[in-house]
């Protein structure tokens, strides 16, 4: 699957009760080449930022942290696959866990 993250926006349509992020939290992309980066922000998080390596499958490896609404630092560690739809959107698939060791799972959907 070739993908291109870059320039795309994505909003979460499924998590896990112990996430943080919900449908206001808005991700944005950008790439050069294999890395990743995104800026997200919305609902309980002020700012956050991702940072990750893509494989020949689009599947990203990255880590994250965000300051939440309580001023709280919050760090973790995902692994993203991408599914693309029929419109040709993509929906990402994520596995993360907190540093703290809880994990959870999430679906954003591109907007």
């Amino acid at each position: 699957m070739s993908v291109w993250y870059g320039g795309r926006l994505f909003r979460p349509v499924e998590m896990s009760e112990n996430s943080q992020t919900s449908s206001t939290t808005i991700f944005k992309y950008e790439q050069l080449g294999w890395r990743v980066t995104a800026t997200y922000s919305g609902g309980d998080i002020q700012f956050g930022h991702l940072i990750g390596v893509m494989d020949e499958d689009g599947i990203l490896e990255a880590r994250y942290h965000h300051l939440d609404q309580d001023w709280e630092l919050r760090t973790g560690s995902c692994i993203t696959t991408p599914e693309r739809l029929e419109n040709g959107r993509l929906r990402l698939h994520e596995d993360w866990q907190w540093t703290n060791g809880k994990r959870g799972k999430s679906v954003l959907e591109e907007i």
